[in-house]
């Protein structure tokens, strides 16, 4: 059934005025991880999209992986959200808070007591993270024991909590971008024995058990989970073994949950849609186990939205970049007007500039 890309839906519990939806985008403008009147500011100026999902936010001191990225842990943080859930809410909006732990992708200068980061594998991954000094590589991570888990979905299940505290029209679980959960989900990463590595479904309990969780504070009808299946780990070209099994199976599992949304990167994770020699994956075939809303991310422009919509591939289209340099994005696709240019050096970290001044198409023609 073709869609309209402007026309309001149902996405679980939340009722969205069109079907444009602002990703999750990492600013690096929360210091000491707590939300500022500035960001505040900056997500109220989108509040057009039909759904906000705020940047990633850490459920846990040891869930941090860069500097300056906001928390849903602590009275403080939840507070400092409550205005930008106010701001956003005022100007006809609605937003949800993606839960995020980074697992190995981060530093012990960024971590209670310098410690190492923690993850599945004890293996180091090869890539970089943002702290005090600039980029550095990763710190060498420490397994998880099996014994600490129960702790980690508490850590889940308090930050949903928190979230809703904060005024949070929902939650998305963050299991994409290599980050904690997918790093449990794929066989490439985790090398663990056990009840939580090995077989598909040891490999997947993790994230079922904090999307259950979540549900429980959150409500199923307000909250969403994020998945990669083709987005590379490390600098290297490991995905897993058999993406389309183990997605297939994720999914089928999280179906009878009754969940608000699935968001679905597809392909590499800011890259291409099909990666080159990565394996064919049929997203179609997710979604046909998947009764939610059904949103598609990376690298949608108006045109692709669109068909999208006509040839029902999706319920939602997630834009990225585009929001970044367009507040007012939906209007600008609604009228096919051209896009403001992105200033790619003001995109982590700083103030005002390349954040909250890029013009409307009405400040622009003033």
């Amino acid at each position: 059934m073709s869609k309209n890309l402007f026309e309001p839906t149902q996405v679980g519990e939340i009722a969205v005025a069109n079907r444009i939806v602002m990703a999750p985008l990492t600013r690096n403008r929360a210091p000491g991880g707590i939300p500022t009147a500035l960001m505040a500011e900056y997500y109220r100026q989108r509040a057009t999209a039909g759904l906000i999902i705020a940047e990633a936010t850490q459920i846990s001191p040891m869930g941090v992986g860069y500097r300056d990225t906001p928390g849903i842990h602590s009275p403080d943080q939840a507070a400092a959200w409550r205005q930008v859930t106010d701001a956003v809410q005022a100007a006809g909006g609605l937003i949800v808070l993606p839960l995020w732990h980074v697992g190995l992708s981060s530093h012990s200068s960024l971590l209670p007591g310098a410690a190492a980061p923690v993850s599945s594998t004890s293996r180091r991954a090869e890539t970089k993270t943002f702290t005090r000094e600039g980029f550095v590589p990763v710190s060498e991570p420490r397994a998880l024991r099996d014994e600490e888990l129960p702790g980690l979905l508490a850590d889940y299940r308090h930050a949903a909590r928190c979230a809703m505290a904060a005024g949070f029209d929902g939650v998305e679980v963050h299991a994409a971008n290599t980050y904690l959960l997918e790093q449990f989900l794929r066989d490439s990463v985790n090398d663990r024995s056990g009840p939580y590595g090995g077989s598909v479904a040891h490999r997947a309990r993790l994230l079922l058990e904090v999307v259950s969780a979540v549900s429980q504070e959150a409500g199923a009808g307000r909250t969403g989970v994020r998945l990669s299946p083709l987005t590379t780990f490390g600098g290297s070209a490991a995905t897993d073994s058999d993406p389309q099994a183990l997605y297939g199976y994720v999914v089928e599992r999280l179906a009878p949950l009754g969940l608000a949304y699935l968001h679905l990167i597809e392909g590499e994770t800011g890259g291409a849609r099909q990666p080159e020699g990565a394996p064919a994956f049929d997203y179609q075939a997710l979604r046909r186990s998947f009764q939610g809303a059904w949103m598609v991310n990376n690298g949608y422009d108006g045109a692709l939205a669109r068909e999208a919509m006509s040839r029902d591939r999706a319920d939602l289209v997630a834009f990225g970049r585009a929001f970044i340099s367009n507040p007012d994005l939906v209007r600008r696709l609604r009228e096919n007007a051209p896009l403001n240019a992105l200033r790619a050096d003001k995109l982590y970290g700083g103030g005002a500039e390349g954040y909250t001044d890029y013009p409307t198409l009405e400040r622009a023609a003033a």
